[in-house]
């Protein structure tokens, strides 16, 4: 019973702060400047949306995935330096592998190119 009231009593503060910052966070006194995507001062030249390179997005995909592959091999190299067990060996060979079986399909596929 008194985890039930203490789950009411949560659900019940959460709605009053909501209904709270939405009344406070209301905008007053919209201005064409501040509805502009810039707030430089200047007129935007075309669209607020303008076309974005899908290629700078993959770069950026690419690197965070190898980046947090590099993050997990750090364990490896104290599996091969001090435990020696084959167990990890064998892991983390076969980790190794498909990491380098998806850096020879990304090179294959041609996304590892900076110019195209």
């Amino acid at each position: 019973m008194v985890m039930g009231t203490s789950v009411l009593f949560v659900c019940i503060v959460s709605f009053l702060f909501t209904g709270l910052f939405l009344l406070l966070s209301e905008k007053r006194g919209l201005d064409r400047e501040k509805c502009s995507p810039y707030e430089c001062g200047f007129e935007p030249i075309g669209s607020a949306r303008s076309s974005f390179s899908i290629r700078f997005f993959l770069v950026a995909v690419l690197f965070v995935v190898f980046d947090v592959e590099v993050v997990l091999l750090m364990p490896f190299v104290y599996m091969f330096l001090y435990s020696k067990s084959l167990l990890g060996m064998v892991s983390s060979s076969g980790f190794l592998f498909i990491l380098f079986i998806g850096l020879y399909h990304e090179y294959r596929e041609g996304s590892l190119e900076w110019v195209g």
